[in-house]
């Protein structure tokens, strides 16, 4: 599933959208009724972590826009159109395609609806992605042999003549975003001091690195990666682990994710050095394993037993 930095470049695409009107939905969605969203204004685009919300509210309430914003709005989303090349989020191309995984761990799982509220959370599962003003077109035959185009979960038609697409995603309502800012590895108030509390923890490193409480946006690719450049072996528990090892990982953490969104907002893919490689950079074969904690997602993990030794 896409993980923190994806989900940042979707809400960009959908920010230039804010303050204008839906005159027209669409979908497959059957746990969302679309039409809910008709002649509603969307008001605000927030991520956190994993998840996109997006707030809306009834377009003749006090929230609309003047005229100049409308105008500055549509200035906006014509700029975007330009960009989206390079802000787009490509239904996946074929390296797209194999950086992505369908599990999520509990703490990775949409939080259950809590009845009807303005703001919709959207959590992406598998290729999920968001697409302004163009449709996903299929790039490769699926396993009947059929060129399908992917099936948009939601579509949103604005005044302007401006569109998002939504694909492969959970929607339901809620009455605010659920999010603890100091917990996303991308937002400037991410807290240091919780983080590394939580890395002490005596549980294998590679269970808490993906644990949302305190490392939202953090994935299985970003989990395989920085333990990596850490040189930590992932079933390390943390306990065992220098406050200065930790540390590198924690900054691992926060400049790999950085750096994964920066390439993204330039048109750039990943270029993993471990996740689902068969050598490490200094050619050493990697070893392979499913883990997770009892009664929880297993995930799949790849590390170098030279450049990653267990701790004994």
């Amino acid at each position: 599933m896409p993980e923190g930095p994806s989900v940042r470049k979707f809400q960009l695409l959908t920010s230039p959208f804010v303050g204008q009107v839906v005159a027209k939905v669409g979908g497959s969605s059957r746990k969302l009724n679309v039409n809910d969203l008709n002649a509603l204004r969307l008001q605000d685009s927030q991520v956190h972590g994993k998840n996109l919300y997006l707030a809306f509210v009834a377009a003749e309430g006090p929230f609309g826009p003047t005229a100049e914003e409308t105008a500055l709005q549509r200035e906006a989303c014509g700029a975007a159109q330009g960009q989206q090349g390079q802000v787009g989020a490509p239904h996946p191309s074929s390296q797209d395609e194999e950086l992505q995984e369908p599990q999520h761990s509990r703490s990775e799982a949409p939080e259950a609806a809590e009845g009807r509220g303005n703001w919709l959370r959207i959590h992406f599962g598998m290729f999920g992605s968001v697409w302004a003003n163009e449709f996903s077109r299929a790039n490769r035959a699926n396993k009947r042999g059929d060129w399908k185009d992917p099936v948009p979960r939601l579509v949103l038609h604005f005044e302007s003549g401006g569109f998002l697409v939504f694909y492969n995603c959970r929607m339901v309502w809620c009455s605010s975003p659920r999010a603890d800012p100091a917990s996303d590895i991308l937002s400037v108030e991410f807290h240091r001091g919780r983080a590394l509390r939580a890395l002490c923890a005596p549980n294998p490193i590679c269970y808490t690195l993906l644990d949302q409480r305190y490392f939202s946006g953090l994935g299985n690719i970003i989990k395989n990666e920085i333990l990596y450049l850490a040189r930590i072996h992932p079933l390390t528990p943390g306990s065992l682990l220098a406050l200065s090892d930790l540390e590198r990982l924690l900054d691992c953490a926060i400049q790999f994710s950085s750096e994964w969104l920066h390439n993204k907002l330039r048109g750039q893919g990943l270029h993993p050095q471990v996740y689902q490689k068969e050598q490490c950079p200094l050619g050493h074969p990697l070893m392979k394993g499913t883990f997770g904690p009892s009664g929880g997602f297993q995930r799949v993990t790849w590390w170098c037993p030279q450049c990653q030794p267990a701790v004994l």
